[in-house]
């Protein structure tokens, strides 16, 4: 059926151009909605740190928080010598300062070093600005004992955000999480840490402590267990720095 306005105009294309503005308005609308919530998801996606790697081979990393006492140190070095391992100890920045003698032994054994937060803080229940100035107190603090710039960081408790993982990737920093905990702080026996670290498969990243009751206990039982099995790496040995992507 054909149309005409009072006139006699013919007005069917200018019913059809009205229907097909229509329909592009909802496609239009339809796109930004999809393009907003896109930004939107994007914008609150959770960012995640390494806590283990994918890896073909059989390494694993002995990781170790320093935060207490340094009573243990020497055993502890002793034990990772006479197996010729090496492991990565992440240090808190007021540890450092009390205990320089310790960490310059870590250090000249060949051990790797992280940062732990200066004073165990919780990153959770700070602002920005904040956990930066706690990066770099933490980092000074180690690189000023240790002669040696450092890169890879553990926050107190293990715990971080999205201004932390930003923080470290936009400074050069690596956040390191742990995918196997011993619990060596509170563990009951030396028994209950070997069968908790028993169960450990290639590329994880085993959490440990110093200045416990228990860690210089269990170490020598734990590398023999896992030695049958696995490869002990530092961090940086374990990782892909140059090339990697997480998988959440």
């Amino acid at each position: 059926m054909h149309f005409f306005n009072v006139r006699g105009e013919h007005i069917l294309k200018i019913f059809v151009l009205k229907k097909k503005v229509f329909f592009l308005g909802i496609v239009i609308a339809v796109f930004s909605a999809l393009t907003l919530f896109i930004s939107v998801s994007r914008a609150g996606e959770k960012k995640i740190p390494i806590y283990s790697v994918e890896r073909t081979d059989t390494k694993i990393a002995l990781t170790f928080n320093c935060a207490w006492g340094d009573e243990d140190i020497n055993s502890i070095l002793n034990t990772l010598e006479k197996n010729k391992i090496h492991a990565t100890f992440f240090v808190v920045g007021t540890w450092a300062e009390k205990y320089p003698e310790a960490l310059k032994k870590i250090y000249a054994h060949g051990h790797e070093i992280g940062a732990h937060s200066y004073n165990h803080a919780h990153y959770q229940k700070m602002s920005r600005n904040e956990i930066s100035a706690d990066l770099e107190k933490c980092d000074r603090a180690i690189e000023n004992v240790i002669g040696s710039d450092i890169h890879l960081v553990r926050g107190g408790y293990g715990e971080y955000n999205n201004d932390v993982i930003d923080l470290c990737e936009n400074s050069g920093r690596t956040y390191i999480q742990w995918s196997l905990d011993s619990l060596d702080y509170k563990a009951a026996s030396v028994n209950d840490i070997l069968n908790r670290l028993k169960k450990a498969q290639n590329g994880d990243i085993i959490l440990m402590h110093t200045g416990t009751d228990f860690t210089n206990a269990a170490l020598a039982d734990v590398i023999a267990i896992l030695g049958e099995n696995h490869e002990f790496a530092t961090i940086s040995e374990l990782i892909y720095p140059d090339s990697f992507k997480i998988d959440s």
